[in-house]
């Protein structure tokens, strides 16, 4: 709970011990060597099974005239293709509708998950449940996930000429737009995890002081902020792949 000595293990090493930095109390599962946080997988699984039984109800049975989950399915499906079309660019936005839309999908249930649903009430043999985007590692593999793609969607289109961008338009900009490539993926991992940590500890901290209507409004407030962050994840996502899709003068 909210009340438990939060542990900061901050490692200034290498990033390949990034996976190691953690906030909070948490259940540990042996997998070989390596220790990794069962609540997160957990509460993946519940996310992930989420969204394939709905995808799986509002795409059984179509009709002409979409209703219900249906409906929802295709509004959401339209959303993404608007999304994709306006930041990637309307000659290449099709191949990237699958990704852009797995991303915000999956940041998008995953915050909802962690802002209605009473994760903490579940007891765990040590640490608690909370939404996968609470943890650093999912964060962090989501950010990789979206500077490996817009590598490959530039080294695709482009070849090898893609790296000129780096000494575009000097060459003393090197340096720099170098540096803004390493900076992106920090960017987004630390913004959603942050805001999404904070939107627990404080709904919890409320929670445990005033238990009854005060933190009522937050929680709403939560809510939203949880669906702006996965849009603003997946419109950053986006934007990103345009660029490296753009050509450069």
């Amino acid at each position: 709970m909210i009340n438990q000595v939060f542990e900061n293990n901050l490692i200034l090493t290498p990033w390949c011990e990034l996976s190691e930095v953690s906030v909070g109390q948490h259940l540990y599962w042996q997998i070989g060597e390596y220790q990794v946080h069962g609540q997160v997988l957990l509460t993946s699984w519940f996310v992930l099974g989420t969204v394939l039984i709905f995808g799986l109800v509002a795409n059984t049975n179509l009709k002409p005239i979409p209703a219900g989950p249906q409906n929802f399915s295709e509004l959401v499906t339209e959303f993404i293709r608007d999304l994709a079309k306006t930041q990637v660019g309307e000659e290449d936005y099709l191949k990237w509708v699958p990704f852009l839309g797995t991303i915000f999908i999956f940041i998008f249930v995953s915050n909802w998950s962690g802002a209605l649903l009473p994760w903490h009430l579940i007891e765990l043999p040590s640490g608690e449940l909370a939404a996968p985007t609470n943890d650093i590692n999912t964060t962090v593999a989501l950010a990789l996930l979206t500077s490996i793609s817009y590598f490959y969607a530039g080294i695709r289109k482009k070849g090898l000429g893609y790296f000129k961008r780096y000494v575009e338009p000097a060459v003393f900009l090197l340096p720099i737009n170098v540096l803004e490539d390493f900076s992106k993926p920090l960017s987004l991992s630390f913004r959603l995890f942050g805001n999404i940590l904070a939107d627990e500890l404080v709904v919890g901290v409320l929670v445990a002081l005033v238990p009854l209507f005060v933190p009522i409004p937050v929680m709403l407030l939560g809510v939203f902020t949880s669906a702006i962050q996965a849009l603003v994840f997946a419109t950053l996502a986006g934007a990103y792949i345009g660029e490296a899709l753009a050509d450069h003068h």
